[in-house]
C-alpha cells in the first residue's frame, strides 16, 4: 500500500511540473498571477501546482484551458 501511495505522490509531483512549466512558458509569475487574471480559485491552483493535492480531471481541464494549451499538449511528456 505504501509503494502504491509514493506513486501517486511521485505522479502528482510530476503533474504539478507541468502546471509550473505552461503558467511560466505563458508568462505568469507565480500562480496567484494566472488564479486572478483566469478567474481561478487561488488557493486551489497553488496546491495544484504544488503537488500537495489530488486534482479531479475537470478542474486540471480548467487549469489545461487557462494556460491555453491542448490536453495533447499538455499532456505531451509522459508524467512518469
Amino acid at each position: 500500500m505504501a509503494k502504491n501511495r509514493t506513486t501517486q505522490d511521485e505522479s502528482l509531483k510530476a503533474l504539478a511540473e507541468r502546471i509550473r512549466f505552461f503558467r511560466k512558458q505563458k508568462g505568469y509569475a507565480n500562480y496567484e498571477e494566472l488564479a486572478y487574471k483566469k478567474n481561478l480559485p487561488r488557493s486551489q491552483v497553488g496546491r495544484y501546482e504544488k503537488g500537495t493535492v489530488d486534482i479531479r480531471y475537470t478542474s486540471l481541464l480548467k487549469i489545461i484551458h487557462a494556460l491555453e494549451v491542448t490536453p495533447a499538449e499538455f499532456f505531451s511528456q509522459q508524467l512518469d
